[in-house]
């Protein structure tokens, strides 16, 4: 497999998977998936989201899984050459290198083969939490049909400065499921002077202290404890980020959450309605969306204070008016109401115009949880919107990847495609460049756009997904194009026999 296209950049290869025979992504700050309908566009969205509840949401990695994956015969001799490399580190570091802001060091050997036997042993977590997502009690039934091999799932990424590659591969197959990685040793990792209080912290016990093995194994335990957050968040960027998933049709979702108790959410990963059954209620990609749309306003992880309001762009440009959430006074149960500009009472959602009901998920994620960072997926942006306002909200896309939020959309939308050409092209500007907007003229430049094309194929059967570019017209060639030629020659066709028979 080929390297991502640049430093710290991450590439995703799927092979066999859903209706996708192969696909090999360059995950951007955008990220767009066009193609037919059934190409497997959501099921390359919904695996990413459940790559980003692992990798970013597990924090049972950081210190359970070292336990479960390490050999144990060589547990002694390996813990005490971890604390030796870390006494070395600690030492190598004086007074006023600990207090600046960051650091960086390099990660001993030992540390990464720990944590690399402790990735490993998680791949039967990330294979659940990729089935709850999809609804599936068996992962491997994800595979595409006909494949006895099974479904394989790589991650690659360059480390930042460094030559090497990090690699986490899935396989899902009928009779085993298989995590495998590669974390090389030396990577940099970026620390601070808390790390050093700690660390001297530890490193300091007296030796009687860590004579015992259970000594030594609390040491390394809260060592490697220690080690985890800047560790993870450098093998696993930028997978560790949040990621919110934006379903389609997310009018009916709006229209009928209400009706939706908490004990369907709960068990969407569980049984079906009858004990019996083995069908999932709900997806997990849908019962998320459900349960964050009933906490939207009081989220059970409150995040940093919050400098701007995303989701007010959207509101001003293309809902011309503002999305409320109210609380029932007697069952403390989320209502959302649409207040057009002007007037003094909203409406309930449900009576607004489906552009509205559409939207104000969207709005009210930007408003209350994704921030910068965060990874939001957005399937079929375009649903229930007119031409121009999807040009609008495709503009309002790009100012949130200029923001930093990194998004992934699906579409079949010829306006979007044709408006984030514009887009891309604006780049070439000087003053854009320079981070400058005018008005609507918001600019990404081509290395933050990914676009990726779905092509059906006949044998064998699935879709190849292929990158595309800016062709010599300066727009993304979707297939979109031969849709409107083939209208126009039957147009043309139908023209000339009504004339020949006048």
């Amino acid at each position: 497999m080929s390297g991502p296209s640049e430093v710290g950049s991450l590439e995703l290869w799927v092979k066999d998977f859903g209706p996708i025979i192969d696909a090999r992504v360059d995950l951007r700050p955008l990220t767009v998936f066009v193609g037919p309908s059934n190409t497997g566009k959501s099921y390359l969205a919904i695996l990413i989201y459940a790559l980003h509840r692992f990798f970013g949401g597990n924090r049972s990695l950081s210190r359970r899984s070292f336990h479960l994956g390490y050999p144990q015969k060589n547990t002694r001799k390996q813990f005490v050459s971890i604390v030796k490399c870390l006494r070395e580190i600690a030492q190598s570091f004086t007074d006023d290198q600990k207090l600046s802001d960051k650091v960086s060091i390099d990660l001993p050997a030992p540390v990464a083969e720990v944590f690399r036997l402790g990735l490993d042993s998680r791949g039967h977590v990330l294979s659940s939490e990729i089935g709850r997502c999809f609804g599936v009690d068996q992962p491997n039934m994800l595979t595409r049909r006909g494949q006895r091999h099974g479904t394989r799932i790589v991650l690659r990424r360059r480390a930042p400065g460094e030559p090497v590659y990090l690699e986490h591969t899935l396989t899902l197959a009928t009779k085993k499921t298989e995590l495998q990685s590669t974390i090389p040793q030396g990577i940099s990792l970026e620390v601070d002077a808390g790390f050093f209080r700690s660390l001297d912290t530890y490193l300091h016990l007296e030796n009687s202290e860590i004579t015992s093995s259970e000594g030594l194994d609390y040491l390394v335990w809260e060592l490697m404890e220690l080690l985890a957050g800047p560790t993870l968040s450098n093998i696993f960027d930028p997978l560790d980020k949040p990621a919110y998933y934006l379903p389609a049709d997310r009018t009916g979702v709006m229209h009928a959450h209400s009706v939706v108790v908490s004990a369907l959410i709960g068990s969407a990963p569980m049984a079906g309605l009858r004990p019996d059954s083995r069908t999932p209620m709900l997806s997990g990609v849908l019962a998320d969306f459900l349960e964050q749309l009933i906490q939207i306003d009081r989220p059970r992880y409150p995040r940093r204070r919050r400098k701007r309001d995303f989701g007010a762009g959207i509101e001003n440009d293309i809902l011309q008016g503002s999305v409320r959430v109210e609380r029932s006074k007697t069952i403390n149960y989320p209502h959302f109401t649409y207040l057009p500009e002007g007037w003094k009472h909203g409406l309930p959602l449900m009576n607004a115009s489906s552009m509205v009901s559409e939207l104000a998920p969207v709005v009210l994620y930007l408003r209350h949880l994704v921030t910068m960072g965060d990874v939001l997926i957005i399937e079929e942006p375009e649903s229930h919107l007119h031409p121009a306002m999807q040009v609008e909200f495709t503009r309002q896309i790009a100012i949130l990847v200029r923001a930093g939020i990194r998004v992934i959309v699906t579409t079949h939308s010829e306006w979007l495609l044709e408006e984030l050409s514009n887009i891309v092209r604006r780049a070439e500007f000087p003053s854009v460049r320079e981070n400058k907007l005018n008005g609507n003229r918001v600019a990404l430049h081509p290395d933050e756009v990914g676009a990726w094309l779905f092509e059906p194929r006949k044998r064998p059967r699935g879709s190849v997904v292929k990158e595309i570019k800016l062709d010599e017209a300066g727009l993304y060639p979707s297939g979109f194009e031969d849709v409107a030629a083939a209208l126009h020659n039957d147009w043309a066709e139908i023209s000339s026999q009504i004339e020949d028979g006048a």
